[in-house]
Parts: C-alpha cells; structure tokens; sequence
C-alpha cells in the first residue's frame, strides 16, 4: 500500500501532469459553469420577453374589447332596426370611429348588412364560445391565415362587432407554433384566437388559480394572463426551440475564453510546482553545503533572571548573507518529508555544539520543535537515543516541543509521547492556545509545560479580547501542575505581570534575541543576564 501510495505521489509531482490536470479539470468546470449561466441568462432573457409580449396583448386586447363593448353599445342604444340606408351609415360610423373595428354587422334572420360594402358579412354558425348576460363572445371566427379576416367577436342583441387578426398580430409577432389562447370552463377548454390549437391543459396539475404567471416546461414558456372576467383567461403559449439554437451561439464565444482561462490556470500551476520544487531541491542542497545553522531562543527564570534553557531555533542562511524565512521553507519541509532530515540536523548540532556545555550543567536543557509526522511515528526516540549515547547527554536535558496542530490523533501522538517521556524527556505544548487541543485532551496527554502564544503575552494589560486568554492558560496549568513558559516578552512591564500571576519562565527579546552557540554558552556560564542581540550581529 505504501508503495503504491509513493508512485502516486510521485506521479503527481510531476510538473507538467499536474498542470495538464489542473487545466483539464479548470476547462471542464469553466465551462460547465459558462454553460449554465449562459442558459441562465438565454432563459431569463427569454422570461422577460415572453413577460413583455403578455403584457402587449393584454393591453391591446384591453383595448379592443373595450372599443368593440363600446361600437355595440352604440348600436344597440339608437333605435334603427332593419338594413336601411341609414343603418348602414350608423354601422359605418362605428367602423370609423373604433380603431380596432373590423366589421360592424346587423343579423335578423335573412336580413344581413354590414359597414364591409359589397363584402358578406361574417357570422359564425356555432354557438358563441363564452355566453354572458350582455354580450356573447365568439373566438376564432375563422382559421385561415390571413390578417383581414374577423379573428373575435362580440355580439349583443342582433349586432356583430368583430376585429381582424391583423389587429392583434400587430402587436407581437408569435414564433412558428406559438399561440395565443382563452382558457374557459374553469381552465379544462383552450380555444386558440392567434396561432394553432395546442393540447390541453398542458400540465396535468394545471390550474387557474395558481399564483405564478410564468410557467416553464421543457418544451414551452406559458404565460397566463389575469383578466377582469372570472370567465375566461389568456393565455400566451410559445415553444422554447430557440433556446438551443441561442446556446450554440453563446458557447462558441464561451469556449475559447474558458480555453484560455484554463490554460492561465495551468500555466500558474505548472510554475508553482517548478518553484516548489526548486525550493524543496534548493533546500536538499543547503543540508548538504550546511548553510542551514541552529540559534538558541534562552528561555530564563523570570525571578531570577537566571537562563534555565533554550528553545532551538533553525535558519537557513545563503552564501550571499541572505535569510530565507523558517515560515516558508518549514511548511515545505513537512510537506515533502523533508522536515525529518531537519529535525535530525538540528539534534544532532545541538548536541555537537552544546554537549559539553549540557554535560557539566545538568540542569540546562534545550527544546526542539517536533513536526506531526514525528508525533505520529516513534521514530524520533530512536534518534534521540543513539546521538544522547554518543554524546554522553542526559534525556532530561533534550525536551520536545510539539504544537496542538501536531497533535492529528490524539491516541496515536499520546503513546508516542509517552515513550519519548518514559525515557526521561520532557514535553512541550508550544504556541497553546492556537489550535484545538481541548481540556480533555490536555489532562490524558504526558505533557510537562505549556508555553503561552506571543499574541496573547501581547494582549496583556489592553483591552482586547484575548486579553483574558493568557491568565486563563496559566490558572488551567497550574490546575493541571504543569509549568508555564511566557513566549515573546518584549517588555519589563509583561515580565512582571506574568511573573504576578505566577508564571516562572519566559523567553522573549527583552532577555536576549536568538544566539549563537557560543553566545549561549556564554551567557550561561558567565551566569548574567545578556542584553538584546540580533542574529545579524553574531561573531
């Protein structure tokens, strides 16, 4: 298993693969994500002119029947009866009158005239389509195409009003298969006024009383029309076959630019994966010409001021007198295994340049910073046992600081631990407060010390939130007999504060900056305190 999980891995770390990847899955995604807005946008582009053709017709067909309630009211008021000459003027009057007029008929039995001169009037032989107390309605009066033929009609007594389908086609032109529809019977009967007879209902959950006016199905947009009459309802029905036709042409611009995009993408990738590596062989370089190099953090009794100890520092130094910064190339290191060549570095120089100074101080020890990856194994008590032995160094003297982040699984990184504790080393909690090692956790692990975050040994004595933090921390460890190191005191006023609250050690820049380790080892022999020194002033 674990050799197939290493040929994966290094399958992946392949430069140009991984870029290919992350450009294929970038073009796949971007265009997938293109394609739905683009259907997104085709579709809701396609709502809001089926909305502005509905609300056309409904405003012309407002308009319509008002006029042709209007020229039969008219006709019905004034008292000739009969096709006489005077009849045909009024019925020509209307015409004039009302726009949206077609025809204006008079119909008793055989006795037909109408405002069309020398033209047969129109009267439908079916019964009307919606019968009302005054007016009846007939729809559709006739079904050839054609723009001058009678396409509605209101009557009332023995008066015809009628307009053409020109005067409705006007208004919006309907697509090839659309039309427009009057509901009746409580929504159960469509009789088509423009366009062709379509099935109905269209749903079998169809109803008039639904509040949305806009629905959508997979083939048509149906958009329903409120109307003053409980009689009947329009309908504007119209097939949603343009909605491909309309995507073919918005993908041809969308596919180039996700194309492009996803290249950039791979292109970034390709050189983050090449900078990666020329790191991480940069860094397999500098292990070998030894350009890495260990400083020590004193860590002192606050008391006292006297140094107790140090925390092992690594910094990798160029040829050229530069610094790269540990919070770069340490990520990396764990990220590529390479973090236990330097863990081991670092024991083993510790113990090189301080072995002499630690066997004639047996009090004196000195932590160093352990990744997950040695929490979770045992391998690094094998380490440290084989350099203490040759370097004829106590246990007690080498502690190990390991962070709650490190901290993966907490049964697995507590046996280990334990190990590491059985045999005389001391454990570290370092930056507590940062991740999430519960109380619970805390109190089954085999930890020695705690040591507080900088951030909050700065929030002391302010306002901030976190201000409470650090005395909380420090009443949990002394709950728990634990010690307490102070990181990052940077002011006497801190030292005191802490030292009131009961913390004994601290480390920080107002007791001196990282040292060499001759620097260190001075100060410890010499037994006072070391006034601030940057790194840049070593010897």
């Amino acid at each position: 298993m674990s050799s197939a999980f290493a040929a994966l891995r290094n399958l992946f770390l392949r430069p140009w693969l991984l870029a290919a990847l992350a450009a294929s899955a970038s073009a796949i995604l971007l265009l997938i994500a293109s394609i739905g807005l683009a259907m997104h946008q085709v579709q809701q582009s396609e709502r809001e002119q089926m909305n502005a053709k509905g609300e056309r017709f409904l405003e012309r067909l407002e308009q319509i029947f008002g006029q042709l309630r209007e020229g039969v009211d008219q006709l019905q008021a004034q008292p000739l009866r009969g096709c006489s000459p005077q009849m045909l003027a009024a019925l020509q009057q209307v015409g004039f009158n009302n726009r949206f007029v077609f025809e204006a008929a008079y119909i008793d039995g055989e006795t037909r005239c109408s405002n069309r001169l020398g033209e047969h009037s129109t009267e439908p032989v079916r019964p009307p389509d919606i019968q009302g107390p005054t007016y009846s309605y007939w729809l559709n009066t006739s079904t050839e195409p054609n723009d001058n033929l009678a396409a509605l009609m209101l009557g009332r007594g023995h008066f015809r009003i009628s307009t053409s389908r020109g005067h409705l086609s006007d208004v919006v032109d309907l697509p090839p298969g659309g039309s427009l529809l009057v509901v009746l019977d409580n929504g159960m009967r469509a009789v088509p006024v423009l366009g062709p007879a379509q099935a109905w209902p269209p749903t079998p959950d169809w109803s008039l009383d639904v509040a949305n006016s806009m629905w959508e199905l997979p083939d048509h947009l149906i958009y329903r029309m409120p109307t003053k009459s409980p009689d009947y309802q329009l309908v504007l029905i119209t097939p949603r076959a343009s909605l491909p036709l309309k995507m073919n042409g918005v993908i041809w611009l969308l596919f180039p630019g996700s194309l492009l995009l996803a290249w950039c993408i791979g292109w970034l990738v390709l050189q983050l994966v090449r900078q990666r590596q020329s790191m991480s062989s940069e860094l397999q370089g500098a292990l070998r010409r030894g350009e890495l190099q260990v400083l020590y953090q004193p860590i002192l009794e606050l008391n006292s001021r006297r140094c107790v100890g140090a925390e092992a520092l690594v910094r990798w130094r160029h040829p050229d007198g530069t610094l790269t910064s540990p919070d770069l190339f340490i990520p990396l290191a764990e990220n590529t295994g390479q973090i236990r060549q330097i863990t081991d570095f670092v024991l083993q120089r510790v113990l090189e340049q301080l072995g002499q100074l630690l066997r004639a101080n047996p009090q004196l020890y000195i932590s160093i910073n352990l990744a997950a990856c040695d929490v979770m194994v045992p391998r690094i008590g094998r380490v440290a046992a084989r350099l203490l032995a040759l370097h004829h160094v106590a246990a007690s003297q080498i502690a190990f600081e390991v962070t709650e982040r490190g901290l993966i699984d907490v049964v697995v990184a507590r046996d280990n631990l334990q190990a590491l504790r059985s045999v005389g080393h001391q454990v570290l909690i370092d930056d507590f407060g940062t991740g999430y090692c519960s109380l619970a956790y805390l109190q089954t692990l085999p930890v020695d010390c705690l040591k507080i975050d900088k951030a909050f040994i700065d929030a002391l004595g302010h306002d901030a939130a976190s201000s409470g933090v650090a005395p909380h921390i420090i009443r949990m460890a002394h709950a728990l007999q634990l010690r307490v190191i102070a990181e990052g005191i940077e002011y006497e006023d801190q030292a005191l504060l802490l030292n009131s609250e009961g913390v004994n050690y601290g480390q920080g820049w107002l007791f001196a900056h990282p040292l060499s380790a001759r620097q260190f080892a001075e100060l410890v022999t010499r037994g006072r305190r070391r006034g601030p020194r940057r790194i840049d002033d070593e010897a």
